[in-house]
């Protein structure tokens, strides 16, 4: 069985079911529209659609709709298609439509500029780009160059000149399931690394990985059929994704939800009674914040069915876990740890009964296999620092088109994953940082993570990123970018007091008051920290936010 199967399987056993409901809270609600009635009406973003849904039915028509009509213009094994849409009811039919033609799905960061859409579609060599109307500007820019070797199709309103327009394409075409032989060994998609440290790496996943991730998902978080999961992230990243496929495996109703701000998740929360809601540690303390500062009250709103709360992406510092719990002491509480390479999260996780070990990223995954090793591959021994590698049916097949690459990263099996890591005297692994970050000053290495999670904890900070600047005497300082909560003021004194706890030689030797910029994923852009504030460019920190 591979993925589509199961698409196929619940629009046979829950026809009339609802499948997805998208809320978008930017526009004004006048009246809830059907998919149905949606496409009668003229394709326009001024279309009011506040509240829009899907059932399991007539997602599965759409995406055979959509494979029928990319077959028909020479879309088939071996093919490549690539998407690059903002979150939408639409997004996930055209990814199945994609892979029951047996082509790779490639899914593309709507933060793209046009010279990385460009790289991405050379690197994975697509046929075909899917874009949304978001990114009629950039697409435009590259159209010329792009369109001799990739076909463009316009999904939205107002097709431009220079595309084919999605619905004519389509609107001639079966609703019924293309015949194609799918196996679990054939290529289905191809995701982008987060590119932090330059332009993307394309990474090669299987059918096998992906029905894989349905299984961790189901079996870490118990879905059932009568469960709603609240998705937030971008869908072309691997964890929004890989989340929602126990929705899928379980035949079960999921929200679609284009927003971020704290009342928006909580309203979408109690009106479609989530019961499981994936957040970034971001939104987690933006929620808290508002609470604490009287904005929301949760007595405003029916959160009785929400049971899970789940958190990945990033470590997440203990204080906010235990801040939360003061809100929420009835929710069950996991975080997951994953890569791209991976096929997102789930290759270690905490697990909802192991809450007296926050702070911990947990123990290997359902199907996954885990060690920490030193420089030449050795497992070391339990407490110490060293590199965490995995292994399961999710890991990628390789970088595509990048031998160097994959033969650095993937060993005897084993995905090396370059984050550092420990293991306690239990078996809990607890993340230290990317090998990358690590900052060595005066010949001592400071990980990044541990001072960030301490910070964390300061009442007035909101954010923390800690990065490694150089020194003419100790080769680099650990420095702190910090983002002070609304309406409060703090200085580098306070910060210093509060840093006393720590041991010497982790106290950040620079204090730095402005934003910390992260990216759609919620992890810290330290790349981008590091180009602002580096040798020539550092400024002096200010006293006051």
């Amino acid at each position: 069985m591979t993925i589509v199967h199961l698409l196929e399987k619940n629009a046979r056993e829950f026809p009339f079911d609802t499948a997805l409901v998208e809320i978008n809270p930017d526009q004004p609600e006048t009246r809830r529209l059907t998919w149905n009635e949606y496409e009668l009406v003229e394709p326009t973003h001024k279309v009011p659609h506040y509240r829009r849904e899907i059932t399991w039915e007539v997602f599965n028509e759409k995406a055979n709709r959509c494979a029928n009509m990319l077959k028909q213009n020479g879309i088939g094994k071996g093919k490549k298609v690539a998407i690059l849409l903002m979150n939408s009811l639409m997004w996930l039919p055209i990814y199945f439509g994609i892979l029951k033609t047996g082509a790779l799905a490639v899914p593309l960061n709507f933060r793209y500029s046009p010279d990385e859409i460009d790289y991405c579609l050379d690197l994975a060599q697509a046929d075909v780009l899917i874009f949304g109307q978001e990114f009629i500007g950039r697409v435009e820019r590259i159209a010329d160059k792009v369109s001799r070797k990739c076909s463009l199709i316009y999904y939205g309103g107002g097709c431009p000149a220079f595309a084919d327009d999605y619905r004519d394409l389509v609107s001639e075409h079966s609703g019924s399931f293309p015949e194609c032989t799918l196996e679990e060994s054939d290529d289905a998609a191809i995701y982008f690394s987060s590119g932090t440290t330059g332009f993307p790496k394309a990474i090669l996943h299987n059918h096998e990985s992906l029905i894989h991730s349905c299984a961790v998902e189901q079996n870490h978080h118990g879905q059932t059929k009568d469960d709603c999961f609240l998705c937030i992230p971008p869908l072309y990243h691997t964890g929004a994704k890989m989340h929602w496929f126990g929705s899928l495996l379980t035949g079960s109703k999921a929200v679609i939800l284009k927003g971020t701000q704290a009342k928006t998740i909580l309203e979408a929360a109690s009106s479609e009674q989530c019961s499981i809601v994936w957040l970034l540690v971001p939104w987690a303390q933006d929620i808290l914040n508002a609470l604490d500062r009287g904005e929301v009250k949760l007595s405003d709103y029916d959160l009785s069915n929400w049971r899970l709360m789940h958190i990945g992406a990033q470590p997440v510092p203990q204080s906010l876990i235990k801040r939360w719990l003061e809100y929420f002491p009835d929710h069950q509480y996991d975080t997951n740890y994953g890569l791209s390479e991976s096929i997102g999260p789930g290759a270690v996780h905490l697990g909802v009964e192991n809450i007296h070990k926050v702070g911990a990223i947990g123990v290997p995954g359902y199907g996954w296999e885990v060690k920490i090793v030193d420089t030449e591959g050795v497992e070391v021994k339990q407490g110490e620092v060293g590199e965490l590698c995995l292994k399961g049916p999710g890991v990628m097949t390789c970088y595509y088109r990048d031998e160097a690459a994959t033969a650095a990263t993937l060993k005897d099996g084993w995905l090396y994953s370059g984050d550092m890591a420990m293991q306690d005297e239990d078996g809990f692994i607890y993340l230290v940082d990317r090998k990358k970050d690590v900052i060595i000053t005066g010949g001592e290495n400071l990980y990044p993570v541990q001072i960030e999670n301490f910070l964390a904890a300061h009442s007035k900070i909101k954010d923390v990123a800690v990065i490694g600047l150089p020194d003419p005497r100790l080769g680099e300082i650990a420095t702190a970018i910090i983002e002070i909560k609304q309406d409060m003021t703090c200085t580098e004194e306070e910060i210093n007091e509060f840093c006393l706890d720590l041991p010497r030689y982790k106290r950040p030797r620079r204090i730095i008051f402005a934003d910390v910029p992260r990216n759609p994923t919620g992890k810290i852009e330290k790349p981008k920290l590091r180009k602002m504030y580096g040798a020539e460019g550092l400024v002096d920190s200010q006293n006051k936010s």
